[in-house]
């Protein structure tokens, strides 16, 4: 018997469709529901997309309203695009950006496999929400504090110049902060600390919705921790960590903000300057705002695109995506 029918087969069964009155009429209820997330996503989400056309003109705060300026300013075209490619400032950028994003996902991305899989381990209820409680605080803390723990530690009076010292590494202390070599690999550090917990959830979720009875056959088949690990819980875990590698793979032209404009310096700019403190500094600092937009869009785009791409790969080798 066949599984699937023909389009010509599908209009002759003649499938009654309801109208889509009806199907409002019988589900208002939930659409009711929706309503105030529909409305929260078209003025958050989508609205300011419209701000997207500043990219192409050369927009000047005047006096008359922020929208009336927009849409009566010069259109350039890619003018502010091609100044952005042409300058010295892109490929340095460029690579600053995409140095700092794969060198915390190199870090950022397996750390929060591995916590989830230990935590998931431990047999002590009460020690394993301890180690949840401390793994998860780290997220909650602002980069304003995170920043200002990660330069105490490493200052030339700090811990981690101290523990050198002891352990006679170094005679010197070594300033970190002060040296481009080293920032790539702070923010990566701190990038994993504070996220590693939180990430882990959702390796957790995916875990506890393993059905136990494959460890108990598993078990008697005389699988150690190590095996079930291998064998059960990782192919269960490989359809989050495809859609997670992908979400991450879309954001490798945001290297974060905060973290970069806390730590980074006029000594480390050549390391620490990415895509958005540089928008950051000629969109509010000099006051070049379309400028500031294009080089926004340009991630975006990119961002997208990588998405894309990534997405179709991991459904063709995979079976799995996102979309």
């Amino acid at each position: 018997m066949r599984a699937t029918i023909t389009l010509q087969e599908r209009k002759n069964l003649k499938i009654p469709r309801r109208k889509l009155w009806t199907i409002l009429k019988d589900q208002k209820f939930l659409f009711l529901m929706m309503l105030p997330a529909l409305i929260w996503a078209v003025l958050f989400a989508y609205t300011p997309m419209v701000g997207m056309y500043m990219s192409f003109v050369n927009y000047q705060p005047l006096l008359g309203g922020f929208w009336h300026t927009l849409f009566h300013s010069e259109f350039v075209g890619f003018q502010w695009f091609q100044y952005f490619f042409d300058n010295g400032d892109f490929l340095i950028i460029m690579r600053n950006t995409l140095a700092s994003t794969l060198i915390t996902l190199l870090f950022s991305f397996p750390m929060p496999i591995l916590i989830a899989i230990a935590i998931n381990e431990i047999k002590s209820v009460g020690f394993k929400k301890t180690v949840q409680t401390a793994s998860y605080l780290p997220y909650f803390i602002s980069w304003v504090i995170a920043a200002n723990i990660i330069v105490t530690l490493l200052s030339s009076d700090g811990a981690i110049n101290g523990l050198l010292k002891l352990l006679h590494i170094t005679n010197e202390s070594v300033l970190f902060l002060q040296e481009g070599k080293y920032f790539w690999w702070i923010v990566a550090m701190g990038n994993t600390w504070k996220d590693m917990g939180y990430s882990s959830i959702m390796y957790l979720a995916a875990i506890s919705a393993i059905n136990p009875e494959l460890y108990e056959a598993a078990k008697v088949d005389g699988a150690n921790r190590f095996k079930q690990i291998r064998f059960i819980t990782m192919p269960h875990l490989k359809p989050t960590i495809v859609i997670l590698l992908i979400l991450a793979l879309g954001g490798i032209l945001n290297a974060g903000f905060d973290q970069h404009f806390l730590l980074g310096n006029d000594l480390t700019r050549d390391y620490s300057d990415v895509l958005s403190t540089y928008s950051f500094r000629y969109g509010i600092q000099n006051g070049m705002f379309s400028y500031a937009s294009a080089v926004g869009m340009f991630s975006s785009v990119v961002a997208f695109i990588i998405v894309v791409i990534v997405n179709s790969i991991a459904k063709k080798v995979n079976g799995q995506s996102l979309f």
